[in-house]
């Protein structure tokens, strides 16, 4: 499952504020419940980093150790 396909941008939500100005992000996520921001989080990650969870895999390796004799 892509989240970043599954996303829809709502272009009528704009705002214009001073770098100065209080944020009221806090209190957006203080609303939503935990599962929604670690949704959000998964989501931005995926964008940031570019990452597809259909095709990335844990990379495998395999290396043999020579045990001394006892």
């Amino acid at each position: 499952m892509d989240a970043i396909h599954q996303v829809k941008l709502d272009k009528t939500a704009f705002s214009v504020a001073s770098l100065t100005d209080e944020s009221d992000e806090k209190q957006y996520w203080l609303t939503k419940s935990p599962y929604e921001r670690l949704r959000a989080l998964e989501l931005m990650r995926q964008i940031i980093y570019g990452y597809d969870p259909s095709t990335e895999r844990l990379q495998r390796f395999f290396e043999v150790a020579q045990r001394e004799p006892s």
